[in-house]
């Protein structure tokens, strides 16, 4: 199961048990949710290409009582609805998750108007804004369930998932390896990648999968001189966290992530992972380089 099919069956399952629950869609997901407006009328409403309004509609169910969820792609649910994620959530602190499918270039083959590899950087900039970035659709079901009823969580999706098992935990990064010559902060998806490129290699990796609130704890722990941070968004994006997690000791911090620039070629997902050097060869490059 992929991690799309995977929220809609954890979306379908926890509306059967919260009936706080409403599930608001951007003319996205209507099919595969064809079986959710069946169970629950009322409860998933299709609102259409009005994102800033849904946003703001699914406030007022907030201040009702209800925990609204909100899926579209990452560009319209973040970018084209950022004031009301800002002020009809953050500012009031209420509840409600916007679950955005796309990532940063998922939707390669549509251009630029899809790609949103500023997604994070934005809603870091709104306060008590919690962020999750699952890899995988096992990493979703269970940190969706554990986070949905609290403050606003923005859920990042990717079309692409990592294999690797492992417990995570809302809040908490998991530690997938220890070692002497570094440590590597990944975020994600690219845990997968990250591992092949480094197999060899004597370092540590955490994977992180809350972004917000930033697990400095761990880092702290388990950071030696140089940080190396591998995240699927705009480069430098984590680095405020990671810097001020190592702040008490000498550290330098290496981020490797998406280039600051539209990325106007168009093909598949995977080629745009090669273009910015976020395949498991490009990262090895970058990290023999980092390292040396």
């Amino acid at each position: 199961m992929n991690i799309r099919q995977q929220f809609v069956a954890t979306l379908e399952d926890v509306l059967g048990q919260d009936p706080r629950l409403v599930l608001l869609l951007g003319d996205i997901g209507v099919f595969g949710f064809r079986n959710a407006f069946a169970k629950f009328p009322g409860r998933v409403v299709n609102i259409g290409i009005l994102e800033q309004a849904t946003v703001s509609f699914a406030a007022g169910l907030a201040r009702e009582g209800f925990i609204p969820v909100f899926h579209s792609i990452a560009p319209f649910v973040v970018e084209r609805a950022f004031e009301q994620l800002k002020i009809d959530f953050g500012y009031q602190r209420l509840p409600g998750s916007f679950v955005s499918v796309g990532a940063s270039y998922d939707y390669a083959s549509l251009g630029c108007t899809h790609h949103c590899p500023g997604d994070v950087a934005l809603m870091q900039q709104v306060p008590g804004m919690r962020i999750v970035t699952p890899g995988n659709s096992r990493e979703f079901d269970s940190l969706f369930r554990e986070s949905y009823a609290g403050g606003p969580t923005y859920f990042r999706l990717s079309e692409r998932a990592h294999a690797q098992e492992g417990t995570v935990r809302f809040g908490q990064a998991r530690v997938v390896r220890t070692g002497r010559k570094a440590t590597i902060v990944v975020a994600a998806q690219l845990l997968e990648q990250t591992l092949a490129a480094t197999a060899d290699l004597d370092l540590t990796v955490l994977h992180y999968t809350t972004l917000a609130p930033f697990d400095r704890e761990t880092l702290v722990r388990h950071a030696s001189g140089t940080v190396i941070v591998v995240e699927p968004f705009y480069t430098g994006t984590l680095a405020g966290e990671v810097s001020a997690a190592v702040s008490e000791q000498p550290a330098r911090i290496i981020s490797l992530g998406v280039p600051r620039q539209f990325l106007t070629n168009y093909g598949k997902l995977a080629d745009h992972e090669r273009a910015c050097q976020l395949d498991a060869t490009g990262l090895r490059e970058r990290i023999d380089k980092a390292m040396a």
